[in-house]
């Protein structure tokens, strides 16, 4: 099944040189033969919006279909030392946005010593949402001068230099900044025609205004992430302004998760005083994914104070089902850092999407899916990263990244209270034409997962 040219036939398939070789209704000889008879064969599914970077998520993701994961909402910082240390290490292929929050933390004269201890950590765990949310919170309400301001620009614009995929601007998390800082980032983008990720200010629709207006005044290409997070109740309006600005030619996608439950860092931004009325939500919508527990009043002033990631149960079915059925959006994760009961997002996304919403509720149609998980993703890269022009298709001549799944077992088996666990249904996942998963099963010792570079790289 190719989402970009509508195949949905019986083929052969051939690969050679990490690329799809050719297409056939003959007989193909090759070193190995796989017989997928009665089995999907997908272009590899694409996640614009993970967090856990490493082999331990990476696993699961790859049971989940992926064939390529990117960290574009939050970003990583620094991001050359990033790329460098998962060079020849990855399951599937790898990338990351340029993180605003990390460069503009490093720009403040304040904080400059500290941001260079940041400069060349170690360990997959330096690079997480959550450690650099911790190291750079005190930063938050600070405001740039006019020289902090050009120097935050600056090393933004270094950072495209080492391979960013865009900027990744979750001012959610940094919701006092100054409105005008903001905007300089947006206007910077949209004189290059940069590609931003943004979690809005606030999950509402004045949030959404802002970045909508933001974006068409400056002609920032904008990506705006898990909009059914993000407008809660008001999704149906927002995928109307969404459908508005994209007729009057504006550059903006949006992304959903099949889940009606979100999930962050309990110290954030995101939970200052007044998240109840903010959110919809009270103490015990929160899950302590340490231990599963549903929070009280004091629960959550102790977890607060010590730090850590809650699930927050504030979203209804059908806001998720509406999302996922309006033409155009992506699927993506969100997925967090390894935890036995991290959200199941993590793991499960879009075998969740296939097992529920495909085949059990009809909520879209197989090849509509595949073509949110696959081609949709890849079109909102491919000017700020070329090399997805060769990805999310079944075609001669693509990247050789596929998932072979059955259609009829496939599903979801990561839940809120039993914690993470690896998807069923996904049979063969192929990247650049080395299997990593065969028959349901990790091969050891491969790792032919490629850096995602922007095209600013030098």
């Amino acid at each position: 099944m190719d989402p970009e040219t509508g195949l949905d036939g019986v083929r052969n398939v051939g690969i050679s040189g990490g690329k799809i070789a050719s297409i056939s209704t003959e007989v193909l000889n090759g070193k190995r033969t796989i017989d997928v008879t009665g089995m999907v064969v997908s272009p590899g599914f694409i996640d614009l919006h993970v967090h856990g970077v490493s082999n331990t998520e990476q696993e699961y993701q790859l049971h989940d279909g992926l064939t390529t994961a990117l960290e574009l909402e939050w970003g990583i910082g620094p991001l050359k030392a990033w790329y460098g240390q998962r060079e020849s290490k990855a399951l599937i292929n790898y990338g990351a946005s340029v993180c605003w929050p990390f460069e503009r933390y490093r720009a403040l004269e304040k904080y400059r010593q500290e941001a260079d201890k940041l400069r060349d950590p170690s360990g997959d765990n330096a690079y997480t949402l959550v450690n650099t949310i911790n190291q750079i919170t005190p930063s938050y309400t600070e405001v740039p001068d006019a020289s902090e301001m050009r120097q935050t620009l600056e090393n933004i614009e270094e950072s495209l230099k080492d391979g960013g995929i865009g900027i990744g601007i979750p001012i959610g998390y940094l919701p006092q900044t100054n409105p005008t800082e903001l905007y300089k980032v947006y206007e910077m983008a949209g004189r290059s025609g940069t590609l931003l990720f943004t979690h809005v200010r606030t999950p509402d629709m004045s949030g959404l205004q802002e970045a909508f207006s933001n974006a068409m005044l400056t002609r920032a290409p904008l990506h705006i992430v898990h909009l059914n997070s993000m407008a809660l109740g008001n999704i149906e309006l927002a995928l109307k302004m969404l459908e508005d600005s994209q007729n009057q030619g504006y550059r903006i996608t949006s992304e959903v998760y099949p889940y009606t439950a979100a999930s962050t860092a309990l110290e954030s931004a995101m939970f200052n005083p007044g998240w109840q009325e903010r959110l919809g939500m009270d103490y015990e919508d929160l899950q302590w994914v340490a231990t599963g527990e549903r929070l009280n009043k004091d629960t959550y002033e102790a977890y607060r104070k010590e730090g850590g990631i809650v699930i927050m149960h504030m979203m209804q079915p059908e806001w998720i089902a509406k999302g996922l059925s309006a033409e155009g959006i992506a699927i993506a994760s969100d997925g967090m850092m390894y935890a036995p009961l991290a959200h199941p997002r993590t793991a499960g996304t879009f075998t969740r999407v296939l097992g529920k919403y495909v085949r059990e509720d009809q909520t879209l149609d197989l090849m509509s899916a595949l073509k949110k998980m696959t081609l949709i993703p890849a079109k909102i890269l491919e000017d700020i990263a070329p090399v997805m022009l060769q990805k999310g298709r079944l075609q001669e001549g693509a990247d050789a990244d596929i998932t072979i799944f059955d259609p009829k077992t496939i599903r979801d088996r990561a839940t809120f209270d039993g914690g993470l666990k690896f998807s069923k249904g996904v049979t063969y996942v192929m990247v650049g034409g080395v299997l990593v998963l065969d028959q349901g099963k990790t091969v050891p010792n491969q790792y032919p997962g490629q850096p995602i570079f922007g095209k600013y790289r030098q």
